[in-house]
């Protein structure tokens, strides 16, 4: 397992992994076309090509002999939805399902606070869908502590979040 900053040629396996990842986590009794619709038209090469170009966009994947098996994504320049966070985010930190429990997430996720250290950030802030009982887990064992709500939305549609905050200093 190496990781790497991503290049455009992995601009559709980022995009693959972000419509497995999402799909599996969060469309557990069925796949209705409003989802669909959604990953369909959010988790696109172009789109993640306009990421990987992004100066305020930093992607780093995870690649094993056979081809990317997770990345993550930070943020430089987002707004928290609540008070007392920097702007850098951990915007997203995908791993396939059947990767998981290998250590690949906790790999990118210090890969993603060396980078903000490195960036002389006081913090990093993320969300998580707040019926995510795997992924809250997952960092509040790695130091998060979640400092408020906020929603996801699909159109007019609003799906409870929480906001985690990791400081770094």
């Amino acid at each position: 397992m190496t990781l790497r900053r991503s290049q455009l040629s992995d601009a559709s396996s980022i995009a693959a992994i972000s419509i497995e990842v999402w799909i599996v986590t969060y469309l557990k009794q069925g796949v209705s076309a409003f989802f669909a619709d959604y990953a369909l038209s959010e988790f696109t090469k172009a789109k993640t090509q306009a990421l990987i170009c992004d100066p305020t966009q930093f992607i780093l994947v995870s690649e094993n002999r056979d081809g990317i098996d997770g990345f993550m994504r930070i943020s430089s320049a987002s707004k928290a939805p609540v008070d007392g966070c920097s702007e850098m985010e951990i915007s997203t930190l995908y791993v396939q399902p059947r990767h998981h429990g290998k250590g690949i997430g906790k790999r990118l996720l210090n890969a993603a606070l060396q980078y903000a250290r490195d960036k002389e950030a006081k913090s990093v802030w993320l969300t998580t869908n707040a019926e995510n009982t795997p992924a809250i887990a997952f960092y509040l064992s790695q130091g998060f502590d979640q400092v408020g709500e906020t929603h996801f939305c699909i159109h007019e549609e609003a799906y409870l979040n929480n906001v985690y905050l990791y400081l770094l200093t």
